[in-house]
This record gives structure tokens, C-alpha cells and sequence, in this order.
């Protein structure tokens, strides 16, 4: 079964750095395509970063380009999004996104608070 186990949340001042992780399990890992996304109290759920197989970013959001890395590690199963230069803006509940045999996938997400 696909699971998809999201962390590195929490609380943050700004101008401060986290790393989240995702931890995948259940399909072949490195022939898919992995994103993050975020939603935010209010707003709709947006696309932050993807990542394709071959680790080539097609997909950063404007607003946080610059800032977001997203990166994977196929031999762990997981991809990455370092954040750096946090900003107020950026708290959301962060969750990691994948398609799998013509279905999609969440994580059930990760708290990202960001406060001064």
C-alpha cells in the first residue's frame, strides 16, 4: 500500500530554516514524480515544489523560489524540502503529494508555524 509520512514541522521564528522529510513506502519510489504542497488557514491548497524521477525540478512556486529546495534521496525513499528564510507567509500545514497507477497520494501533513 502507497504511504506517505510527512516531518520536520514545527514552530519557527522568522528568517529561521527547517527541513522537511517525506518518507514513502509501498511503490517503486525512484519512477515517480514527488511534490509538496500547502495549505494555508483560508486558502486553497497550492503547489510549493516537484520533483521528477530523473531529479529534475519542474515546479517552484514564485514565492517561494529561492528560498525552497526540493530534493530526493531514491536509495531512502524520501524527498526533501529545505526551507530556508522562513517567512510569516510560509505557515501552512505541508503535505507531500504523489501519483501512482493512475491515483494520487497524500501524507497527512506537517504544522509549519512561523512567529515571531
Amino acid at each position: 500500500q502507497v504511504q506517505l509520512v510527512e516531518s520536520g514541522g514545527g514552530l519557527v521564528q522568522p528568517g529561521g530554516s527547517l527541513r522537511l522529510s517525506c518518507a514513502a513506502s509501498g511503490f517503486g519510489f525512484s519512477n515517480y514524480r514527488m511534490s509538496w504542497y500547502r495549505q494555508a488557514p483560508g486558502l486553497e491548497r497550492e503547489l510549493v515544489a516537484r520533483i521528477i524521477s530523473v531529479g529534475v525540478v519542474t515546479n517552484i512556486a514564485d514565492s517561494v523560489k529561492g528560498r525552497f529546495t526540493i530534493s530526493r534521496d531514491n536509495a531512502k525513499n524520501t524527498v526533501y524540502l529545505q526551507m530556508n528564510n522562513l517567512k510569516v507567509e510560509d505557515t501552512a500545514v505541508y503535505y507531500c503529494n504523489t501519483w501512482v497507477g493512475g491515483m494520487e497520494y497524500w501524507g497527512k501533513g506537517t504544522q509549519v508555524t512561523v512567529s515571531a
